[in-house]
């Protein structure tokens, strides 16, 4: 039972994502920020959707949901807590909830923060996560609508995946990631060898995404805001609360 993984680029600055099962032909789509570009890109592999899997509400990822509803008569599943703001919605998830697509399933990780029902789809047998806009490479989501507690929390829970977990995140940020990264934990040998590569890559114009939870570990502050050396530089008598003043000075970084 092999997954296959179409990422494509969309928008200014997001990609785009289909998960099609061979043995089932069904076909995900990984939230929907332009339904004629995933219309498109569907029509180009020979797949039909019959599924969207929505990350949380906003526009540019559950914009396109009606559109390719219509064109294809496909099923739409979003997390509980935003599901009022997001169009058709056939079934709403939460925590601990799993998701069935042919032969595999889907388990669903509360990451809210980014905005509060923000949700990660997770294929354990494929090792890979859907993580939307909770985690991004050298980064993580902006604190729009949680509380630093609540987004601790999410980020505990992907922490908390196999090490090998291949993470799909939603945009193109991880080279300003990578600029407050060093600013943080400026003496990490892992931050730097990634930052480096990071340069490289864009400079070949390749994509930084996905990335593994391996590496984010070692580099990532936003996940690292439990160790005595993050603890030191940016206060904080918890992961929690460094976590927080971690987020704000990110908000603000230039």
């Amino acid at each position: 039972m092999t997954l296959q993984i179409h990422q494509f680029p969309c928008l200014s600055d997001n990609y785009g994502f289909l998960v099609h099962d061979a043995d089932s032909g069904e076909t995900a789509c990984i939230d929907t920020p332009d339904s004629e570009a995933y219309l498109r890109e569907a029509a180009a592999q020979g797949w039909t959707i019959t599924q969207i899997w929505n990350t949380h509400w906003h526009p540019d990822h559950a914009g396109g949901n009606e559109a390719i509803k219509a064109a294809t008569g496909c099923i739409v599943i979003a997390p509980e807590d935003d599901a009022g703001k997001i169009a058709a919605v056939d079934r709403a998830v939460a925590q601990g909830d799993r998701v069935a697509f042919g032969g595999h399933t889907a388990d669903v990780i509360d990451v809210g923060g980014h905005t509060m029902g923000h949700c990660a789809y997770h294929l354990p047998h494929a090792g890979v996560a859907f993580v939307g806009d909770a985690l991004f490479p050298l980064g993580c989501g902006r604190m729009f609508e949680g509380t630093p507690g609540q987004f601790w929390a999410s980020l505990s829970r992907l922490k908390a995946l196999p090490p090998a977990t291949v993470l799909y995140s939603a945009h193109e940020y991880t080279q300003s990631n990578a600029r407050f990264a060093l600013h943080a934990d400026p003496h990490n040998a892992a931050l730097e060898a990634y930052a480096a590569k990071v340069d490289a890559r864009r400079a070949r114009g390749e994509w930084t995404v996905p990335t593994t939870l391996e590496l984010e570990l070692a580099a990532n502050p936003f996940l690292r805001a439990d160790t005595a050396e993050m603890a030191a530089r940016w206060g904080g008598s918890s992961a929690e609360e460094t976590f927080a003043a971690l987020r704000a000075a990110k908000d603000t970084f230039r």
